[in-house]
């Protein structure tokens, strides 16, 4: 039997005309035509003038971090709640990460950050930085984090990797901060096998981040150098796979939201189990769906379900393992409630993406359905 994905790419006829067309152009090498119009869709989509088209959403964060000016020595706080890269490219720059816990969405909680800034303020450290993560596809909370580093002076760069298509009051995930980045990794809302994106208004800093991610290359004949680059530029075919998923990024929003809403009725009357982010969301780009288990109500656990559905062969996830957890970061400075852990330990991420077929989605509530009825 086929093995069912968390997200697995949504690619069709559309695609591969696009990825034909963009062979047939001869640009078939890094950079062209596609990728330019992929850049202005990408700024359109997410409210800003401009876009740099990049390999991933990792360097996209770590571009971001250095036009920012973020180097060694250098203190920059984040979201505990999230995927390695976010800490990894802070890493990258010579800097510390600091990270600080969620509020009951996943999100950066808005109260530990003031206290973490008040924190630093009295040790006499203003932050690079903050970074905060939009988990899930569920925008954070910019009108209070973005007004707390602004009274500082400090730049805020969203990690929007997982929100494209998202919105908060209006106003389209990306569209925050100094800098926003995108990620279109193959299990993303939308993907271009690898990639990723950074946004912002900022038409210098654009051309900035363009240099660095050519290597830096002067404009000379010869291959001229005064600092490093790097090669985080992306492919002009996969921008052209870019264009044509964004094509159907309001299509593939709503199949995840018909998704979601199915987990939402299969589990109604399960005593102890919720979906994760609340009935309202509304703005969300239902990126993954995830379920919350009270093993005190249930009777089971998140992993209990998890290791059935594999068993099935059926992808699930547990919710992201805190940053302030990973043995890679044991030591970093840490603003932490137990939210972010309490989440890793209950939740479970279900197979979502926009590609599940319908017999699909009934196997997999299938397994579900048998699982809960074997247990007591």
């Amino acid at each position: 039997m086929k093995r069912i994905y968390l997200s697995a790419p949504d690619v069709g006829e559309g695609e591969e005309q696009a990825l034909v067309r963009a062979i047939r152009s001869g640009w078939v090498a890094p950079l062209g035509p596609e990728v330019d119009a992929f850049e202005a869709a990408l700024a359109e989509v997410s409210g800003r003038a401009h876009c740099a088209a990049l390999s991933s959403g990792t360097a996209a964060i770590h571009l971001g971090l250095l036009a920012l000016g973020v180097g060694a020595g250098d203190v920059v706080v984040t979201s505990s709640m999230t995927f390695a890269a976010t800490a990894n490219a802070i890493v990258y720059t010579g800097a510390q990460p600091y990270f600080v816990d969620s509020d009951a969405s996943g999100n950066m909680d808005p109260d530990l950050l003031a206290d973490t800034l008040g924190k630093l303020d009295a040790q006499g450290i203003t932050p690079a930085a903050v970074v905060p993560v939009d988990l899930l596809g569920k925008v954070v909370d910019h009108d209070r984090i973005d007004a707390l580093a602004a009274a500082r002076g400090i730049p805020v760069l969203s990690d929007a990797a997982e929100a494209l298509g998202a919105s908060r009051g209006g106003r389209p995930a990306g569209s925050f901060g100094a800098f926003a980045a995108l990620s279109f990794n193959g299990n993303k809302i939308m993907t271009t096998s690898g990639g990723g994106a950074l946004l912002t208004d900022d038409g210098d800093q654009a051309a900035r981040v363009r240099y660095l991610a050519t290597q830096a290359r002067q404009p000379a004949v010869h291959y001229e150098h005064t600092e490093v680059g790097y090669n985080y530029r992306m492919s002009n075919l996969l921008a052209a796979l870019g264009r044509a998923q964004l094509e159907r990024l309001d299509a593939m929003i709503g199949r995840r939201k018909v998704i979601r809403q199915a987990y939402r009725e299969l589990f109604a009357d399960v005593a102890g189990v919720e979906i994760f982010g609340g009935v309202d969301d509304s703005e969300d780009n239902n990126w993954l769906t995830a379920i919350l288990v009270d093993p005190t109500v249930a009777g089971w656990q998140a992993s209990d379900l998890g290791a059935a559905l594999t068993a099935a062969d059926i992808e699930s996830r547990p919710l992201w393992k805190p940053m302030h957890l990973q043995p890679v970061f044991a030591g970093a400075p840490a603003t932490v409630n137990g939210t972010s852990q309490r989440l890793f330990e209950t939740g479970l991420s279900l197979p979502s993406g926009s590609a599940l077929s319908e017999s699909e989605l009934d196997r997999v509530h299938s397994e579900i359905r048998t699982f809960l009825r074997a247990r007591p």
